[in-house]
């Protein structure tokens, strides 16, 4: 879900000119777009790899029946639920942003071709 937010992000602010919600990373899509790239699926990566040691940690424990573990573990689907909640929003955010700019310009088009109209010989 990562990647599809980076790559929907760079489409609308490359080609369409979307703005970028993130003021953290605002900047940087403006400024340096192979930075951007670089920046946002590295946060994607270290995200799931922080993820994934998590989920090993916590099934390589000895006891996994305390209520610690239990809590734990519960913490940990939870958060990870919520990320793939928000990536999801975000990037439906950004494809219908998409989408929008898609229509408008079929629209523009359409009203270019209707009277602007080559006329044929």
């Amino acid at each position: 879900m990562g990647s599809l937010d980076c790559l929907t992000t760079v489409i609308g602010t490359t080609y369409f000119g979307a703005k970028e919600l993130n003021p953290l990373i605002a900047g940087i899509v403006y400024a340096n777009i192979s930075m951007f790239i670089i920046l946002k699926l590295s946060i994607s990566v270290v995200v799931g790899l922080i993820f994934i040691l998590a989920q090993k940690t916590l099934t390589q424990t000895k006891d996994k029946e305390t209520k610690s573990h239990k809590v734990a573990f519960r913490i940990l689907q939870i958060a990870f639920f919520s990320l793939a909640i928000f990536l999801a929003t975000v990037v439906i955010n950004n494809m219908l942003t998409l989408v929008h700019f898609f229509r408008k310009l079929s629209l523009l088009d359409h009203l270019v071709g209707k009277y602007f109209k080559a006329d044929k010989p």
